[in-house]
């Protein structure tokens, strides 16, 4: 993609500080971090979200996850990390490129999850009818 920030970054055009690479994917540091160390992990290929990426780079991306997470941690001596994937703009995602955060997690952060929400009565059985409805097998 010609405007794609992250495809300009996996050629070259762009620096980034790049902390693993394959012939499938590249990752490298967040340039406004949540937490130092903050790293993008990028699958070389340009698909817009996780769900136009093909099954073999889905499995790329995920041994590259696990190694660079373990990597990210150690590395900065986090306690843990979080995974992120922000799919569509509703969700987060800045950038037209797949990609996920690893995000080191340290037990005074401050960082806090997401709030919870509740189903009323019969409504859970309603959103799992309509999720088995939809899946694609």
């Amino acid at each position: 993609m010609i405007n794609c920030v992250f495809c300009k970054i996996i050629s070259g055009e762009l620096p980034a500080s790049k902390v693993y690479e394959d012939d499938a994917v590249l990752a490298f540091l967040d340039i406004a971090p949540i937490n130092k160390g903050h790293t993008l992990l990028v699958p070389k290929e340009h698909h817009v979200n996780l769900l136009d990426c093909p099954e073999p780079l889905l499995i790329c991306l995920t041994l590259a996850l696990q190694k660079v997470g373990r990597a990210v941690r150690e590395g900065v001596q986090a306690d843990a990390f979080n995974v992120g994937l922000n799919n569509g703009r509703a969700a987060g995602q800045l950038v037209d490129h797949t990609h996920f955060h690893i995000i080191p997690r340290f037990h005074d952060d401050g960082l806090q999850s997401w709030g919870q929400r509740h189903y009323s009565d019969g409504e859970a059985e309603r959103v799992v009818a309509a999720i088995r409805s939809a899946l694609v097998v």
